[in-house]
């Protein structure tokens, strides 16, 4: 099921042991287009302090009462690692989140999350669903450290949802759009669109962008620059926010820019 990030800031978040706080943003990687933490204001009980959680934690979503319970405790959020979430988030601060809560890094392997497509699968202990033989596991472990050590100088690629909202979506002939929000799968945490709104331009409409589509996402100016034509913006097929997306209609975004659908690359059987 995809879900818009917007919604979800309203969700409040649940440790074993009592309430932790209210999602304010995400960050997501812009090399994978993955959510990779959930900025939670923590309020009164932590001075409103804003603390990173993984998906690696989180359970099912509950829509009813807009909660996301987290395999978590209180004083193991109240004891992770003050980290800025006004900048940019290092690999080296990452190590030192997630080795906090026992998580293993994400960026060893070929799957959106480590050797796998979803974040649960990396917990320890998870029953077989992201357990491996025990050389295997050896091999793994032995390319995180490898794959970390190389990248901790890199520029760091987490980014805020929060801040790409409003950038201008710039096609090969010129600005057409602008982002309104993103659509997420709360299975993998991958964004699947960019919700981009062309009333600005034309009386138009909102549609949806692929991340695939972009060519990059330019925070000296604030856009995000895909390689298709005004034209073929404007005729994509409209997106109603406000009716929950069909693989009907996707296929028919996909199809229009001469895509192949993300769900036929993951084997996902309502392909």
């Amino acid at each position: 099921m995809l879900r818009s990030t917007q919604d979800m800031q309203a969700f409040s978040i649940g440790a074993t042991d009592g309430r932790i706080g209210d999602i304010r943003d995400f960050y997501f990687d812009d090399r994978a287009w993955v959510v990779r933490y959930l900025v939670v204001d923590t309020g009164t009980w932590l001075s409103s302090r804003l603390v990173l959680i993984s998906p690696i934690a989180l359970g099912r979503p509950s829509w009813a009462d807009k909660t996301l319970p987290v395999a978590l405790t209180r004083a193991q959020v109240k004891d992770s690692p003050d980290i800025d979430t006004h900048r940019p988030v290092s690999r080296q601060q990452e190590e030192e989140l997630l080795g906090h809560y026992g998580y293993p890094g994400y960026w060893g392997g070929a799957g959106l999350w480590g050797g796998g497509m979803v974040p649960y699968a990396m917990l320890p202990g998870d029953g077989g669903l992201g357990s491996v033989a025990a050389a295997d596991t050896r091999q793994a472990a032995e390319v995180e450290i490898s794959e970390a050590a190389r990248q901790r100088d890199d520029d760091p690629h987490l980014r805020s949802c929060g801040e790409v909202i409003g950038y201008t979506l710039s096609a090969r002939d010129g600005e057409i759009g602008q982002v309104q929000g993103f659509l997420v799968d709360e299975h993998t945490w991958a964004l699947r669109y960019l919700v981009v709104s062309t009333s600005k331009w034309w009386l138009g409409h909102e549609v949806l962008i692929a991340p695939q589509w972009t060519q990059g996402v330019h925070w000296a100016d604030k856009t995000v620059s895909v390689a298709m034509t005004r034209q073929a913006v404007k005729d994509a097929p409209p997106y109603d926010a406000s009716v929950p997306l069909s693989r009907e209609q996707e296929r028919a975004v996909y199809e229009h820019h001469g895509g192949r659908g993300y769900w036929l690359d993951e084997g996902d059987r309502e392909a």
